[in-house]
């Protein structure tokens, strides 16, 4: 295995730490939505659309690309959670050959307890950590994002 002398070799690779969190971070979701025993039919692989979906409609698309799936990927997850009563597609009134998912008063049902566990795993998390230092990493990650972001749009 091929390492770079560039590395820190204190700490994993910021890869590796975000792809680890994350899992971990959906691990904990999951397993909270399974032992409240009311969403027993949803999949872990439809986390990736929970997490994206939000509640104000959004095109597959658009879905697939903030969830980093394939159009495909995407597109039968969106019909799962469909099929299942958690989400429903309307027409978007800005392009009526478009789509826009949103959630079924089933799926806010999910939001709405996902939004408690985040903040109950956050709560957590923070425990886990010297004072302060959760939402130190939480606030310099959100700022190194926005960085990205701005710098993505203004690249022309």
């Amino acid at each position: 295995m091929a390492v770079s002398r560039k590395l820190p070799t204190d700490r994993l690779a910021v890869g590796q730490i975000l792809v680890r969190l994350l899992h971990e971070f959906r691990s904990e979701l999951f397993a909270h939505a399974q032992a409240d025993g009311n969403f027993l039919d949803i999949r872990f692989p439809h986390l990736h659309v929970w997490g994206n979906v939000g509640i104000d409609g959004i095109r597959l698309t658009d879905l697939a690309a903030r969830a980093q799936l394939s159009l495909a990927a995407c597109s039968e997850l969106v019909d799962e959670l469909q099929h299942l009563g958690y989400l429903e597609r309307h027409p978007d009134p800005s392009d009526g050959r478009a789509k826009l998912i949103f959630p079924t008063t089933k799926g806010r049902r999910v939001l709405d307890g996902a939004g408690q566990a985040v903040a109950d795993l956050e709560q957590r998390w923070r425990k886990k950590l010297p004072r302060g230092d959760f939402d130190r990493a939480c606030r310099t990650l959100h700022q190194l994002l926005t960085t990205l972001d701005d710098e993505r749009t203004a690249t022309p």
